[in-house]
């Protein structure tokens, strides 16, 4: 259960810091045996920002890019299947290419980036990896045809420029970098709703029993950081924003979860709800198997 609810938060995070960027598909599904991305980057033709604010990040995306984050270290037989992934998403565009009598652009192809906490010695050799020159330690490429690499977070250096994926690992690297995201000026473009999506993921770690200590300590770790972030929002009369961030955030992942987007008529009454109900539709949404749970839900907060 947990790891499902940090996987929705890799993918609802990435989305939010890509989205300016360019197209972001998550749980993008592919052809054949049914498969799904977790995250599918395809960058504007015409940049409306500066991709350098997203760091080494921003370096992943300024081509398309399918990103594979993990929760736990990412196996040997995981690893393949992101690899037979991008594999097919290469032969679809061939295909594509073809049908439309067009010749498809090796730029036009993506580079997979597996995120994994940790990579040992022992994966690593087996995919016979390199790192090259200009690039940080932990970032370990296969050979060029892949066009894969394998991201060990662990490994990164704590600067500025790896801030924004090292909030994708665990433990004591996590922590560290809420530390200094919580440190950002308060004008920073990512900084708040990055800080929403970790309280919304701290809300749906909460609600279950069976958490591993690298959850309760980062749960541990907001607990100060978020009752610091609502006085302040009060004092500064910034609850009207984070309310309509926050439905933003609640009706993307329910569409998420239920494949397919949410009736208007639905999406009308999630945006009435208030800062309390909406903070309890967040806990209780990954309960819900189809829509009618939901609706049935809203029908108990209007009774």
């Amino acid at each position: 259960m947990t790891r499902f609810v940090h996987d929705e938060f890799a993918k609802d995070y990435l989305e939010e810091l890509l989205k300016p960027y360019g197209e972001v598909k998550s749980s993008s599904k592919i052809s054949g045996e049914i498969k799904e991305i977790d995250v599918l980057f395809t960058p504007s033709v015409q940049q409306s920002s500066n991709l350098e604010v997203l760091g080494l990040l921003g370096k992943f995306t300024e081509f398309p890019a399918i990103l594979e984050p993990f929760r736990n270290a990412a196996s040997a037989d995981e690893i393949c299947d992101c690899i037979q992934k991008l594999l097919e998403v290469k032969a679809l565009l061939r295909r594509d290419a073809k049908a439309n009598k067009t010749r498809l652009q090796e730029s036009d192809i993506p580079k997979l980036w597996v995120l994994s906490p940790t990579a040992s010695p022992a994966i690593l050799s087996s995919f016979n990896v390199n790192q090259k020159s200009g690039w940080l330690p932990g970032v370990y490429f296969l050979g060029d045809a892949l066009r894969t690499a394998i991201v060990a977070i662990h490994q990164l250096p704590q600067t500025p420029e790896t801030l924004w994926l090292r909030i994708l690992d665990r433990g004591s690297v996590q922590s560290q970098a809420i530390v200094e995201l919580s440190a950002l000026p308060l004008n920073h473009p990512y900084k708040q709703a990055t800080l929403e999506l970790v309280y919304n993921l701290r809300e749906n770690l909460r609600i279950n029993q069976n958490l591993e200590s690298d959850d309760r300590e980062l749960i541990m770790r907001l607990e100060p950081l978020y009752q610091q972030d609502r006085e302040r929002a009060k004092l500064e009369g910034k609850e009207e924003g984070k309310q309509e961030g926050q439905q933003d955030l609640i009706i993307r992942q329910l569409n998420r979860r239920f494949g397919e987007e949410i009736d208007a008529s639905l999406i009308e009454r999630i945006r009435g709800l208030s800062i309390e109900q909406l903070q309890g539709l967040g806990e209780t949404l990954l309960d819900f198997s189809v829509v009618a749970d939901l609706e049935a839900w809203l029908n108990q907060q209007a009774g």
